[in-house]
């Protein structure tokens, strides 16, 4: 799903325009973006949290030269999911085979 679908998506569940989708969801963007800047922690209960973390200095291999380079180390942004968006995504894993194996039957008749 592109952003495009996704305000579409909004819109329809929203019961609004998708113009004011648009804007809800950029301004939700801006807000989490501005809120990692300052290295807090966006937490959304039952979809999950957004927190910024410390990648440490490494040494790498340039696939190109072959030669080690040192990357400094970063601050990264990171999202671990909620309970709720696990199940959510694991039910449809579970769903998901059995579909597959009804399609494939139907074919077989």
């Amino acid at each position: 799903m592109n952003k495009s679908e996704l305000v579409k998506a909004l819109a329809e569940k929203a019961e609004i325009t998708q113009k004011d989708a648009a804007k809800a969801l950029d301004a939700l963007v801006e807000t989490v973006q501005q809120a990692l800047a300052k290295g807090d922690k966006v937490q959304i209960i039952g979809f999950g949290s957004f927190e910024v973390r410390d990648r440490k200095e490494r040494k790498v291999i340039s696939p190109a030269t072959g030669q080690e380079i040192k990357v400094p180390a970063t601050k990264v942004p990171a999202f671990k999911p909620g309970k709720s968006l696990k199940e959510a995504v694991a039910a449809e894993k579970k769903a998901a085979p059995k579909a597959a194996a009804k399609k494939k039957t139907a074919k077989k008749k």
